[in-house]
């Protein structure tokens, strides 16, 4: 088995400016920090799984950017140009909370390109499945307005990639960042040949989308789901998330390839999520939709990498996700793993957010 590995130094020189955490520094706010998405979290995850090993069981490389008639598939060329030309004037913001520099459209091209040469991989047979060190990230950003960060929308790009290519004509997209994936969803809404699933925290980010009852339009009737859900769950509730709604539904649509939209924004320790997953979550679900790959499309799996912003947790996280990926027995024990397992969610909570699953799944 091949796991394949994208990742490019380029993506992790993407700045956005003077910020202190989520808002323009200045007036009353100090400057300093930065904002949240800053490459450390992702360069440590690299760099854990070199200092470890793990870096060297897998197939390393980068990929090319994605190409303008990769992009216009998804983005209008009028936005393109805008950004372009935004940012060959020094940089701006055209959306919100998601600025960037200079060279932020050729970085954006790059982190789209890699989760293209990931998904492609795959599909390929090159490699078994495939992990894309995608930055900045892309699961907010809608066809003409970047939000949240994402100034292209990655997966949609490789998505619509793969399918002019005829590479691909189903493909299931699993989004298991603390925040909707609702660029995702909006460029797939009205479509039945992407089946987009959001497992988020409720309410969390954007504050008006993400609803269970939202599931698709026209075509897309039936082929989006969201499954929310309440500040403080943590890993018994996650995993009772992927078995009950996520894991039949995906299995039900039998798609070419199912391509995971990967934050680490749940983790316990993140600054911009209430949740309470730990590295042993995310490596569970690895194994869920991993195995799930296995018995319905020949193993293809793809996860591009999202959200998390906790600098000391990310790379436990990560690191714990693509050593199951890979198959691999090196391991990074999680220096937290005892204090988060004695601070999960007590049995009155968890069965709350039981009976909540319960509805959503009754209601499929």
């Amino acid at each position: 088995m091949t796991t394949g590995f994208f990742t490019d130094e380029r993506c992790f020189w993407h700045g956005g400016g003077h910020y202190s955490f989520m808002v323009h520094a200045g007036g009353l706010m100090q400057p300093g920090g930065g904002l949240p998405e800053n490459p450390e979290t992702k360069r440590r995850m690299r760099n854990l799984m070199e200092v470890t090993g793990l870096l060297g069981e897998l197939a390393v490389q980068s990929a090319a950017p994605a190409t303008r008639e990769d992009l216009l598939r998804v983005h209008p060329e009028e936005f393109l140009a805008r950004f372009e030309e935004t940012a060959a004037a020094g940089g701006g913001e055209l959306g919100l909370r998601a600025p960037f520099g200079s060279d932020g459209f050729e970085i954006a091209a790059l982190s789209a390109g890699l989760a293209k040469g990931a998904l492609f991989s795959v599909l390929d047979g090159a490699c078994t499945n495939a992990y894309a060190l995608s930055r900045p990230p892309g699961h907010h950003c809608l066809p003409d307005w970047q939000n949240g960060f994402c100034l292209l929308a990655n997966i949609a790009i490789a998505v619509e990639a793969a399918f002019a290519a005829r590479k691909a004509a189903r493909v299931a997209v699993l989004d298991w960042d603390v925040h909707h994936g609702n660029g995702t969803e909006a460029i797939f809404y009205d479509r039945a040949d992407v089946l987009s699933v959001s497992i988020h925290q409720e309410r969390n980010y954007p504050l008006d989308t993400g609803d269970f009852e939202d599931r698709g339009e026209g075509a897309g009737a039936g082929f989006n789901l969201n499954v929310p859900l309440p500040p403080g769950t943590g890993h018994k509730g996650y995993l009772e998330a992927m078995e009950r709604i996520v894991l039949p539904e995906i299995r039900a649509y039998s798609p070419d390839v199912i391509i995971v939209a990967c934050g680490f924004d749940a983790s316990a320790f993140d600054p911009l999520g209430r949740m309470f997953a730990s590295a042993a979550t995310f490596r569970a679900m690895t194994r869920q939709v991993k195995e799930l790959a296995g018995e319905i499309c020949d193993g293809r799996l793809v996860l591009v990498h999202e959200g998390g912003y906790s600098e000391a947790y990310v790379p436990f996280c990560g690191h714990a996700t693509v050593a199951e990926l890979a198959g691999s027995a090196i391991d990074a024990p999680d220096p937290f793993a005892e204090t988060l397992a004695q601070r999960q969610p007590g049995a009155r909570f968890d069965g709350m957010v039981s009976e909540l699953i319960g509805e959503m799944a009754a209601q499929l």
